[in-house]
């Protein structure tokens, strides 16, 4: 046999070659995990139970029933040898016995300028047909917290757009406020309004367990083609599970941290809080948590502050949150727990009464029941001595108002009634706005200044 026979073959020693070459040792070297597969054992309502396994609170299981559909899961707590799982999707045709399978991932936000003018589920997922999403960066759902020595204080006013807000309870950029009312007076309409005419770089609307109708009719009526482009609308209905109502309220509350970091001006509207934390209700009844204030377990008034303290201004190269959630009255009872709860945290609460709703007074703002925290830090002397003086005869027409109407106060009996009496129609005219009219800060403040300014303090 001639040399030439016997003689192998050079390896290609190319860049190439040994780049993957290069890429099959660091593979080969890298220990593969073993993922230790579960059973699922029970089923009660929305809660699942999986045995054999184990994962952490928060990360993500695949339930595989056996004809291969795979059924996302999350982690919501454990009990001895147990994890308890809720659903992110249907869990329609789960079957005993079938594979539960942890994936090591947790539940993360897809964050990303391509967001604007879209509307996506709380998956993140597209509801609006236009193609798929491009996110630049994923973020944790629940955020990071900010150091509170780090957050620039309130100092400059927010125009909304209302001129009873912008004008009797000034807005500051990077103030949370709760929109407090019952059901059917407006508080849908004036979300829409603030989302049109309030002065900011970007929107993000969450739409927490609100009926399905009311996404199209907030995207196309409240929010239009001009909104939208500037805006990123977050839709939870309330036939989701209760796991994606709260995933809901994190993901709109992630997108609005990250429009923050590029130092802009966001404006985050929440409809509603109360139906975030019925959610959280739902979850801590469902895994055996124990009811604790009308039916609402501690992790709901845990829950609360954790979601609303992410929102408000960031640090120095940062922008701001400025953040409206709507709270459901229930019964217009407002020392309902949840709104109790919410007031406590929020910096000022504007409340819809039914009463002025009925009588075709929109906004129909209980101005008497409303308040600004941070009002009294981002006005001047003169629009604070206005305002008193507003509220001070608006009051007083209203104290006296069965009087007056049964024609029992007598004219001369007290200068400061027959004043409030005497510009009543005037204030109740301040206090109402077409709802497709906007008014701007200044012209609220001129229109306050012209009614309640001459006359000086009451």
């Amino acid at each position: 046999m001639s040399e030439q026979a016997v003689r192998r073959p050079t390896p290609d020693r190319s860049p190439f070659w040994r780049r993957r070459l290069a890429r099959w040792e660091a593979r080969a070297a890298q220990p593969v995990p073993l993922v230790v597969e579960g059973r699922l054992r029970r089923m009660a309502g929305l809660t699942l139970e999986a045995e054999g396994c184990q994962a952490a609170v928060g990360a993500q299981c695949d339930i595989v029933n056996p004809d291969g559909r795979r059924i996302p899961s999350e982690v919501v707590g454990f009990a001895e040898d147990r994890l308890f799982l809720m659903p992110i999707g249907d869990i329609e045709g789960v079957v005993p016995d079938a594979r539960v399978i942890p994936t090591g991932r947790g539940s993360a936000a897809g964050v990303g300028k391509a967001l604007l003018g879209r509307v996506i589920d709380a998956r993140g997922h597209s509801l609006d047909g236009k193609g798929p999403l491009r996110v630049e960066a994923r973020r944790p759902l629940a955020g990071r917290p900010l150091n509170p020595m780090q957050r620039r204080p309130i100092r400059e006013p927010l125009d909304t757009g209302v001129r009873a807000i912008n004008a009797l309870l000034t807005v500051g950029r990077g103030q949370r406020l709760g929109l407090f009312a019952g059901s059917g007076v407006g508080k849908s309409v004036l979300l829409g309004m603030m989302t049109r005419y309030t002065n900011a770089d970007v929107i993000v609307v969450g739409l927490i367990g609100e009926r399905g109708r009311e996404v199209v009719e907030f995207v196309q009526a409240n929010l239009g083609e001009e909104g939208l482009a500037r805006a990123v609308v977050v839709a939870a209905p309330a036939d989701s599970p209760p796991l994606m109502r709260l995933h809901g309220a994190m993901l709109a509350t992630s997108i609005a941290e990250y429009f923050r970091d590029q130092g802009l001006e966001v404006l985050l509207l929440m409809d509603s809080l109360t139906r975030f934390a019925q959610a959280q209700r739902e979850i801590a009844l469902a895994v055996g948590e124990p009811p604790a204030t009308k039916g609402y377990p501690p992790s709901v008034f845990a829950r609360l502050p954790r979601l609303v303290e992410r929102a408000g201004n960031g640090g120095r190269d940062q922008g701001g949150i400025t953040a409206f959630y709507t709270v459901l009255a229930e019964g217009d009872d407002q020392n309902d727990p949840v709104a109790d709860a919410a007031r406590a945290i929020l910096d000022g609460h504007i409340v819809l009464t039914r009463e002025l709703a009925e009588a075709g007074h929109f906004p129909a703002i209980d101005l008497e029941a409303s308040i600004s925290r941070a009002m009294n830090d981002i006005t001047d002397a003169d629009h604070l001595r206005a305002a008193r003086r507003f509220r001070h005869l608006w009051s007083l027409y209203r104290k006296h108002r069965d009087l007056i109407s049964v024609g029992a106060y007598q004219p001369g009996s007290d200068p400061q009634v027959d004043e409030a009496i005497t510009l009543q129609p005037k204030l109740a005219a301040f206090l109402q706005q077409d709802m497709h009219t906007p008014v701007t800060l200044a012209e609220s403040l001129d229109d306050l200044e012209r009614l309640c300014g001459e006359g000086g303090q009451a």
